[in-house]
C-alpha cells in the first residue's frame, strides 16, 4: 500500500516553500527569507582582581624602624581566578602574607603585607605586582615613604632645681633627671658654674636610652647666708648641646651649740682647780682631750661651745691638787647629742 505525503503550502500570497528545521523556523516568501529565530544560550562573566587600597603611603619612617600596611585583593568576576606570581619591587619595600600560586573563587578576597623600612633618610618608591589568569593579567600597586634620621634631644627636669634652705657649714641636696627622646643619648661631661653646687649620680659616659631617663643629685654646700645659684651643663650628642638646668639654694645662720657641765666638788685637801676631757662618742667613748687647755678650772661648771652639729660627745672631769697631782675621771657623761642642722 502506497502512502502519500503532504507538503505544506506557503500562504496562498507567496509562491514559496515553507521550510522547517530544527531550531530554526525559516519562511521563504515571494522576498526570499522574511524571518528568523534564533536559540542562545547565558554567558559567566570571567573572573577579574582588584586591589584595596589602589596604592600604599607608609609617611615618614625613621631609619632603623619599620612600618606595615595590608593591601586586600579581592576577584570581582564570576568565576575563579589563580594568581601565579607576586612581587614587589623598590628598595626598603618587602612583601609578605601571600605565597603564589593561589585561586580566588569568586567573591574571594585575601590580605596581603607590605613592610617599610627605609635605607636612609630620603624618599622611596615601589610597587607590587600580581599577575593571574583574570580579565585583567597584572593589577600593579603603587608602594612610597620616606625615611627620616631620628634626632637625639635631651631635657633635664625640673627647670629649676631648689634644694632650699641649707645652713652654713653643711651640704644640702635634691635630685633631678635627664630625659632622653627620639634616640639614644650619650652623656659625656657634668658641670657647673659654681663650687658650691656639685652634681653626682651619673657614671660618665652615660648612655640613656631613647624615652628613658636617668637621675642625678646636687649638693649644696653654702659659705655665706644669702639666696645662691649655679647653672648645670650637660654635654652629651643630643641636639642642641649642651643641656643646661638652673639651680638654686639659701645659706643660712648654723646654729650655736653649747654644753655646760657642773659637777661636785672635790672633797680631797689642797685642790687647785679642774680639767675638763672629751671624747666622741660612737657605740661607746673614743679617745679623751682636754679642752680646757692649760689653765685650771677652779669652779665647778664648765661651758663648751665648740662643739659640731650632729655629733655625740663623752665628759669627764678630774681634780688637780697644789701640786699637781690629778685624779682618775670622774663619773663619765656619754652620748651627749648636739642636733644635725
Amino acid at each position: 500500500m502506497r502512502r502519500r505525503f503532504l507538503i505544506p503550502r506557503a500562504a496562498k500570497d507567496c509562491a514559496g516553500v515553507g521550510l522547517l528545521l530544527l531550531g530554526l523556523a525559516t519562511m521563504v516568501g515571494c522576498q526570499g527569507f522574511s524571518s528568523s529565530k534564533a536559540v542562545s544560550g547565558t554567558g559567566v562573566a570571567q573572573g577579574a582582581l582588584a586591589a584595596n587600597p589602589t596604592s600604599l603611603s607608609f609617611g615618614t619612617v625613621e631609619v632603623g624602624n619599620n612600618q606595615q600596611l595590608t593591601e586586600t585583593v579581592t576577584n570581582t568576576g564570576g568565576s575563579a581566578v589563580t594568581i601565579s606570581q607576586v612581587g614587589i619591587s623598590g628598595a626598603g619595600f618587602t612583601l609578605g602574607g601571600i605565597s603564589a600560586p593561589v585561586t580566588l573563587a569568586a567573591g574571594q578576597s585575601l590580605a596581603l603585607s607590605v613592610t617599610f623600612t627605609p635605607q636612609g633618610a630620603s624618599a622611596a618608591s615601589g610597587s607590587v605586582t600580581i599577575t593571574s589568569n583574570g580579565s585583567n593579567p597584572s593589577v600593579s600597586i603603587t608602594a612610597s615613604g620616606t625615611g627620616t634620621t631620628a634626632t637625639a634631644l635631651l631635657t633635664a627636669t625640673p627647670a629649676t632645681l631648689g634644694i632650699g634652705s641649707v645652713f652654713v657649714g653643711s651640704t644640702g641636696t635634691s635630685s633631678g633627671s635627664l630625659n632622653a627622646s627620639g634616640a639614644n643619648v650619650t652623656i659625656t661631661a657634668a658641670n657647673t658654674n659654681n663650687s658650691r653646687f656639685t652634681i653626682s649620680g651619673l657614671s660618665l659616659p652615660a648612655v640613656i636610652p631613647a624615652g628613658q631617663s636617668a637621675p642625678f643629685t646636687v649638693s649644696f654646700s653654702p659659705q655665706v647666708t644669702g639666696p645662691d645659684s649655679a647653672t648645670l651643663t650637660f654635654t652629651s650628642d643630643a641636639q642642641p648641646s649642651p643641656t643646661t638646668e638652673a639651680t638654686t639654694g639659701t645659706g643660712a645662720a648654723a646654729p650655736t651649740h653649747t654644753v655646760n657641765l657642773s659637777w661636785s666638788a672635790s672633797t680631797s685637801p689642797n685642790i687647785s682647780g679642774y680639767n675638763i676631757y672629751r671624747a666622741v662618742y660612737m657605740t661607746s667613748c673614743g679617745s679623751y682631750s682636754k679642752i680646757n687647755g692649760s689653765t685650771l678650772d677652779t669652779v665647778t661648771t664648765y661651758s663648751d661651745p665648740s662643739v659640731t652639729d650632729g655629733t655625740n660627745y663623752c665628759y669627764a672631769t678630774t681634780a688637780v691638787n697644789s701640786t699637781n697631782e690629778e685624779s682618775g675621771y670622774s663619773n663619765i657623761v656619754s652620748d651627749v647629742q648636739i642636733p644635725a642642722p
